[in-house]
């Protein structure tokens, strides 16, 4: 029994090492952990004002909100804030943005509407360090390109802001060659992880948080509706991760929401 309970207690101490989050950088602004943020800028459901466009985060900047925002990169090197892959959805042409240069890219509108895919630098020039941001890196091919490339942006913006991505890799990217920016993995349980560009194998490890131990994120970006009863958030917390909670609606228990998480990602409300 005495080996068993050895055994036991060898397993919850490697499991803590793999949870560890990473040491949170001296002099991090509070407001980035208590601000709610704009899920792809103030967009409307309507789609009269699109996501991810110039438009929602200048709504998103006047209300005080912070904004979430997705980066990808075009066939030319260009970093665009984008959520897809694929131009299909948002701008009905069936191309994949790594096929596109900027140039091409200038040629679709968002959804019915004169907006088009904005540069990331415009982005930034146009927040101007207003409210904090999430900014999300999307998974790519050439990840190296768009980490090293984003973090050139960052690195001159006054802003306040933090990273995070579903792939393991970039946050282990801004872990080694940008440590003092707070990064963060985004994470979701198994019955909302269809329609993601996520495959199973790599979802297996960032749940388990086998990838903490690579990464070492500040925080865990978890999709609010499978929080609950998840001992690995609890324990990331009580370690001192902070937890983010993506992506809120007004038909959500937003109550627990607030007690749960660090922060809010909303999307089509104010709260």
């Amino acid at each position: 029994m005495t080996l068993y309970i050895v055994a036991g207690i060898a397993i919850f101490i490697i499991y803590i090492l793999l949870l560890l989050p990473g040491r949170m950088p001296k002099e991090v602004d509070d407001r980035l952990w208590t601000s709610y943020y704009a899920h792809r800028g103030l967009h409307e459901k309507d789609k009269s004002i699109p996501e991810n466009s110039m438009t929602a985060f200048r709504k998103a900047v006047d209300a005080g909100y912070g904004i979430e925002m997705d980066l990808n990169l075009t066939a030319d090197g260009r970093i665009i804030v984008f959520h897809d892959d694929n131009l299909l959805r948002l701008c009905g042409a069936d191309k994949l943005i790594t096929d596109c240069t900027y140039e091409e890219l200038l040629a679709y509108n968002l959804e019915n509407t004169g907006e088009k895919i904005p540069l990331f630098e415009d982005v930034l020039s146009m927040v101007d360090g207003q409210v904090p941001l999430i900014v999300e890196l999307k998974n790519t091919k050439h990840l190296n390109e768009l980490c090293s490339k984003t973090a050139e942006h960052l690195d001159h913006y006054d802003g306040l802001y933090c990273v995070e991505s579903f792939q393991p890799l970039i946050v282990r990217w801004f872990y080694k060659n940008r440590p003092d920016v707070v990064r963060g993995q985004l994470s979701v349980g198994r019955k909302s992880l269809k329609g993601l560009d996520v495959k199973l194998w790599q979802w297996l490890l960032i749940i388990s948080f086998a990838t903490n131990f690579i990464c070492r994120p500040h925080f865990m970006a978890f999709y609010h509706g499978d929080a609950r009863r998840k001992l690995g958030l609890s324990l990331f917390h009580l370690l001192t991760g902070r937890l983010v909670g993506w992506t809120v609606q007004d038909t959500d228990d937003i109550e627990y929401c607030k007690k749960k998480f660090d922060a809010i990602i909303f999307e089509y409300f104010e709260p």
